[in-house]
């Protein structure tokens, strides 16, 4: 048992052999014990509770998705049983239930081991911000944790536990993630209740979930995803399983004028081999001037949301001041010198900063920075602590503020033997879309995971079909990832499904008119051929809003495909192809395109050199 890996197919495995849960429990707790440091859980649940859990469970029940699966829960997010105290023992309370996303993961059959410790109040990104000891770091205890959510990295990092909860307001589920060598998903604003937790920033929190894998995170994600209606944040954000990146992906990265690594070549090095992989993978980096973003970040310890802080803690550090880890205090009682005027012009400094991002978000599918900028000693954290922790948020800061979502993951150990790691981020609700090109990363090089010798697992497979309430849309044209219409499928909440070939039995025109459209047009079957294009799955409640969209003389119609199957697709009128150009030939619009762009370029040319 002592070298049963922790992740949910190697013990779904175990427990299809006769494993017992109750045994997995027991290992828990030995691997606790044998970890030494007492700094990685706070508070435990007694052993022989958990393992009567366990055998409480019954029967093996694959229905059940988390059975038998061992967690943790970060110690401002409340377990009944166990005390809450946010690190912060002047504050804690007994809670008479679950939160509403542990509720939910006990459902589906986890087990909570404990609560792990944190940066009090969840202020940090250090993880040393405690008066419990300090969680060490899973792979060089000379190195900070990471905060918050430091002892719930540490605890998955070693191998203790399947998965954990965090919180994630301004990078407490990224950053240790990166420091330990592990994935960090955190995700839409919304799509996990906040009902039972300690806020932060009530306005920007989120539970997030570490794991060894991008699978293991984003399945929890599932499970634990659900709309609360008695949470006032709460979204519903829709949930699917794990699909394929589509094709064509365009990847904006800060420029080398904003790229900020504080020195740290070896870190910059290890951030340019991540986007080799991506661009290895087919993806297109698209460089961005990322000064807003940076602005953004710098606002989050200023005005409006230091005083969300305090409207927290602030009674306490009026009641009893030395109850507040020392910096801690000294970064909430800021407020006390703020306004409300203050605050507004935070909120207006914001929008502004919003709108310039847009356009930047609006042209790509998705962001790609360095989770860390560079590495932080505790040394460095007793000599200065605050630089280094402001430092670490360089590039987690803005992204609630801006409601994105984002999975940091692991990638190949840098040359120092230091982990590597990337964020992906997109806009609200693409959680799935960037898990999926994360799963590319988390491949690339050799390591293992977290602070184990295990090894990287194979890549999950990732071939989808649409749910029960979508529907399958087949695009030939515009639509198709990477390509200039394919927003408003995204703004619809559609996901790519897999790229496909039309049976033999139809043609695809150019049509006439700016910009150039695709006509596919159903013929006999001797006088067809196969055409390219992409199946797409979307929402059956947004089918109507897409269909308002189509103009003349194009529609949705039933499209048959080589692979038999018959999804909904574009179909265009036959009479609109009199004086078309017929380019079946070429195979798909993504040629065509291709040839017209080639066309253009020397007639751009000659006209640049005249």
């Amino acid at each position: 048992m002592h070298d049963q890996i922790f992740s949910l197919d190697a013990l779904r495995s175990a427990y299809a052999a006769g494993r017992r849960p109750d045994e997995v429990v027991a290992e828990v707790f030995r691997r606790i014990r044998a970890a030494g440091d007492p700094g990685i859980f706070l508070h435990l649940n007694d052993e022989a509770a958990v393992a009567a859990e366990a055998r409480a469970l019954g029967p093996y029940d694959a229905d059940r998705p988390l059975w038998g699966i061992p967690f943790a829960v970060k110690d401002n997010i409340d377990v009944a049983g166990l005390p809450t105290t946010a690190a912060c023992p002047a504050y804690a309370y007994h809670p008479a239930r679950d939160a509403f996303t542990v509720a939910r993961l006990r459902e589906a059959g986890a087990l909570v081991i404990g609560k792990t410790n944190l940066d009090q109040f969840a202020t940090g990104l250090v993880g040393v911000r405690t008066p419990y000891p300090v969680p060490r770091n899973a792979l060089d205890p000379e190195i900070v944790p990471g905060g918050s959510s430091s002892g719930s990295a540490v605890a998955v990092a070693r191998g203790i536990v399947c998965f954990a909860l965090g919180t994630d307001t301004a990078g407490s589920g990224r950053v240790p993630a990166a420091l330990n060598n592990i994935v960090g998903l955190k995700p839409t604003l919304g799509a996990f209740s906040a009902t039972g937790v300690v806020p932060a920033c009530r306005t920007l929190d989120t539970v997030s979930i570490f794991a060894l894998t991008v699978a293991d995170a984003f399945e929890a994600f599932c499970v634990a995803a659900a709309f609360d209606p008695d949470d006032a944040y709460g979204r519903k954000v829709r949930v699917s399983p794990l699909a394929a990146p589509p094709p064509s992906i365009r990847v904006g990265v800060p420029d080398a004028a904003s790229l900020r690594f504080f020195g740290d070549k070896v870190q910059e090095a290890s951030f340019r081999a991540g986007l080799a992989r991506l661009e290895g993978c087919g993806a297109t980096v698209v460089e961005i001037d990322f000064q807003p973003f940076h602005a953004v970040a710098e606002m989050l310890y200023e005005g409006a949301w230091v005083a969300e802080r305090h409207t927290v803690i602030g009674d306490l550090i009026a009641r009893s001041p030395d109850a507040v880890h020392p910096v801690t205090r000294a970064i909430v009682g800021k407020a006390e010198s703020l306004s409300a005027a203050d605050a507004f012009r935070g909120f207006y400094r914001l929008a502004d900063l919003r709108r310039e991002t847009e356009p930047v978000l609006d042209a790509i599918d998705m962001l790609c920075v360095p989770t860390i900028p560079t590495f932080y000693s505790l040394a460095d954290l007793e000599a200065d602590p605050i630089g280094p922790n402001s430092r670490l948020g360089t590039y987690t800061n803005f992204v609630n503020l801006l409601d994105l979502c984002g999975i940091s993951v692991p990638t190949m150990p840098r040359d120092d033997g230091r982990p590597g790691s990337l964020t992906l981020l997109a806009r609200a609700g693409q959680d799935g879309l960037i898990a999926s090109v994360a799963t590319w990363l988390e491949q690339f090089g050799p390591r293992t995971l977290g602070a184990t010798q295990w090894p990287v697992p194979a890549a999950p497979d990732l071939r989808a079909v649409a749910q029960a309430d979508e529907v399958e849309i087949a695009v030939c044209g515009a639509h198709m990832s990477g390509m200039a219409l394919n927003t408003e499928l995204a703004s619809l909440g559609a996901r790519f499904l897999r790229c496909a070939e039309t049976a033999p039995e139809y043609r695809l025109y150019r049509l006439s008119g700016a910009p150039p459209r695709p006509g596919l047009v159903r013929v006999k079957p001797d006088a067809g051929a196969t055409v390219a294009l992409e199946v797409w799955a979307l929402p059956t409640e947004a089918v109507g809003r897409f269909l308002a969209g189509i103009p003349s003389p194009l529609g949705l119609g039933t499209v048959r495909l080589a692979d038999g199957t018959a999804p909904k697709g574009f179909l265009c009128e036959a009479a609109a192809v009199d004086g078309a150009e017929d380019v079946t030939a070429l195979g798909g619009w993504r040629a065509v395109v291709a040839r017209d762009q080639a066309a253009r370029e020397p007639a751009r040319a000659a006209g640049e050199s005249s």
